[in-house]
């Protein structure tokens, strides 16, 4: 573990002078993410500080999503997270790109099939009417981090699967084609089943987030889209107290 050396007196909090030594150890580097950081008796000795000073330091720097507490092992860097603006839709390969990334898509299904009460019901359509469909995951420097399934309202972009989702998303083709005016997300965090574990390359106990999305474009509903992420890389975040409709049972989908 890193050594952890008190910085010359300043006229700082103590508290923060320690929070911003160890947010800089990270920044350069000597701390990675799963590193163990130090314990409360470890800087009350290297900042000659009340352990009260100490605790809050360490208290704030987890509140903040920096650090996390494990029970009897101690306290660890946290993973590094992206963040997911819920009052935005943004496409997924833009904000890989923003973050110095590759981004590249697997296309496991594109095709049409009859909508069942749930789809039909997020669609705002009839039962049985056909919809087009796709599963796809997106890799940000060749490692896992979405599952998109995509429910397709034929009306507002009836030709969705001549497209080839490994050179374009979704999202952008269906900006371009059908601006959307109107959205909704929900989002639970869930335990996933087998095949989003294979998909995402995540462990069985492992949670994930699921948003849950559907998008108008004028007066019709067009699309409705499940977005698994694994848990341990995105937190979310937002700033309205908006409250939207539930689209009936939709959310969710399969879980084990």
């Amino acid at each position: 573990m890193t050594s952890l050396e008190a910085e010359p007196p300043n006229d700082m909090p103590r508290y923060l002078r320690i929070k911003e030594r160890i947010v800089g150890l990270i920044a350069e580097g000597k701390l990675k993410p799963g590193d163990r950081v130090y314990s409360e008796s470890e800087i009350v000795s290297s900042f000659g500080v009340s352990r009260m000073t100490a605790n809050r330091a360490l208290r704030e720097l987890m509140f903040e999503g920096v650090l996390t507490r494990c029970a009897g092992l101690g306290t660890f860097v946290s993973s590094q997270r992206e963040d997911i603006d819920l009052l935005q839709i943004r496409n997924i390969a833009d904000e890989i790109s923003e973050r110095g990334h590759r981004h590249t898509a697997k296309v496991l299904v594109a095709d049409r099939i009859k909508a069942d009460a749930r789809i039909a019901q997020a669609l705002d359509l009839a039962p049985g009417t056909e919809v087009m469909h796709s599963l796809i995951v997106h890799l940000e420097d060749s490692q896992p981090i979405q599952v998109e399934e995509r429910y397709v309202n034929p009306a507002v972009a009836p030709d969705y699967l001549a497209n080839d989702f490994s050179t374009i998303t979704p999202n952008e083709y269906l900006t371009q084609l059908a601006p959307i005016t109107e959205f909704e997300h929900f989002v639970e965090a869930i335990k996933p089943d087998a095949e989003i574990r294979k998909l995402l390359g995540v462990k069985a106990d492992q949670p994930c987030l699921r948003v849950f999305r559907r998008t108008w474009s004028g007066k019709l509903v067009g699309t409705c889209a499940l977005l698994t992420y694994p848990g341990n890389k995105y937190r979310l975040e937002a700033g309205s107290r908006k409250r939207h409709r539930m689209p009936g049972a939709f959310p969710g989908g399969k879980q084990e």
